[in-house]
C-alpha cells in the first residue's frame, strides 16, 4: 500500500484520539516481544508477582499480540492523564492513590477506546480489533516504551519527558497496517534514585528498573485479599489504597499537569474526609463514596481491613 494512504490513515486515527481527550498517541508492528517475554519469565521465577497467579496465566497471549487478534499488524498505544487539581486535604487521612479519585477508569476509559474502534471501521474500512484497559494480558509499558511515548524509569512507570507519569495506559491491537512511530527514547533517570530511596517496603531493586511487586503497597492494600504480612506493620504511610510515593518524588512529575477529564473528578465528599471519618466509615458511606470507584474493587471489608493495619 502507497505510503502515502498509510500515513493519512494514521494520522486521522490520531486525530480522533486527541479528540476523544486521549493525551498521546504511538503506533508498533505487532510481533512477539521476545527479549521482553524472557525478562517478564525471569521475573515470574522470582515470585515478584505475589498472589496476582493471573500474571502468569496465557504466556504467549501476554507477549504476542497476533495471539490476541489474529492477523494483527499494529499495536495502538495511548495515554491519558489522570493526574488531579487537588489531593485530599486531611493530612492525617488514610491515602488513596491518585487515580482511584474518580470514576473507574477501565469504564471511562474503554468506552473511548470502542468510540476510536468504531471511527476506524467508519472511516477506514472492514478493520478487526480489540480493546483493552487493564483487560487482557497486554504489556502495556512495554508497547508505550516501543511506540517512543517514554522510558520505563527506576520504579517502572512509564516516564513521558515533559509530562511525567500520571497517565493510564490503554491498547487498541488491529489487523490493519499503519505507520510506525519512532524508536524508542533513551532513559532519563540519571544517576536519580529518589523512587528507590522513598519506598517504605523496599520494594524496588536497589538498582532500580525491578519490581518486587509482593512488597509494593498497591499490591499489598488492593491485590492481597488475605491479611497483610506484619512485616509491613509500620510501612505503609498511611496508604489505604495504592500509593504514589515513587511518582509523587519523581522529579519528572513537576511538570504533571490537571487533567480535564470530568468522569476523574473525586465525589464530593472525598477530599474533606478527615482521618477520624474515614476510620468510622460504614458500609453505607463506602457505597456512596466508591459507587462508581476503582476502590470498590477492593469491597467493604478489604478497605476496612486496610484501615485496620494502619491504626494497628
Amino acid at each position: 500500500m502507497q505510503s502515502s494512504v498509510l500515513h493519512k490513515r494514521t494520522e486521522s486515527i490520531r486525530a480522533e484520539a486527541l479528540r476523544l481527550g486521549f493525551d498521546f498517541i504511538g503506533f508498533a508492528k505487532a510481533r512477539r516481544l521476545d527479549e521482553e517475554s524472557r525478562r517478564l519469565e525471569e521475573w515470574l521465577n522470582k515470585g515478584y508477582h505475589g498472589k496476582m497467579g493471573y500474571m502468569a496465566n496465557h504466556f504467549e497471549l501476554r507477549t504476542d499480540p497476533t495471539k490476541l487478534v489474529p492477523g494483527a499488524k499494529t499495536v495502538i498505544m495511548l495515554m491519558y492523564n489522570y493526574f488531579p487539581a487537588q489531593t485530599q486535604h486531611d493530612p492525617l487521612a488514610p491515602k488513596l492513590a491518585r487515580y482511584a479519585y474518580g470514576e473507574d477508569y477501565h469504564h471511562v476509559l474503554k468506552q473511548k477506546l470502542k468510540d476510536l474502534l468504531l471511527f476506524i471501521q467508519e472511516n477506514i474500512g472492514e478493520v478487526e480489533g480489540r480493546c483493552f484497559v487493564d483487560s487482557a494480558p497486554v504489556m502495556e509499558r512495554e508497547w508505550a516504551k516501543q511506540t517512543g511515548l517514554g522510558w520505563t524509569g527506576k520504579n517502572t512507570l512509564l516516564i513521558r519527558p515533559g509530562a511525567g507519569s500520571y497517565f493510564f495506559l490503554t491498547s487498541l491491537i488491529l489487523d490493519l497496517e499503519l505507520v510506525a512511530s519512532e524508536q524508542p527514547i533513551k532513559d532519563h533517570c540519571g544517576t536519580c534514585r529518589r523512587c528507590i530511596d522513598a519506598c517504605p517496603t523496599a520494594a524496588i531493586s536497589s538498582q532500580g528498573y525491578l519490581m518486587d511487586a509482593s512488597k509494593c503497597i498497591s499490591y499489598l492494600t488492593i491485590e492481597l485479599r488475605e491479611d497483610l504480612p506484619s512485616e509491613f506493620q509500620g510501612k505503609m504511610q498511611n496508604w489505604a489504597f495504592g500509593c504514589d510515593i515513587c511518582q509523587e518524588v519523581c522529579p519528572w512529575n513537576r511538570f504533571a499537569k490537571q487533567h480535564d477529564e470530568p468522569a476523574f473528578a473525586p465525589h464530593g465528599d472525598l477530599l474533606d474526609m478527615n482521618e477520624r471519618e474515614w476510620h468510622e466509615m460504614t458500609e453505607e458511606v463506602f457505597v456512596k463514596l466508591f459507587r462508581k470507584s476503582a476502590v470498590k474493587r477492593t469491597k467493604f471489608d478489604g478497605l476496612k481491613r486496610n484501615l485496620k493495619f494502619l491504626k494497628k
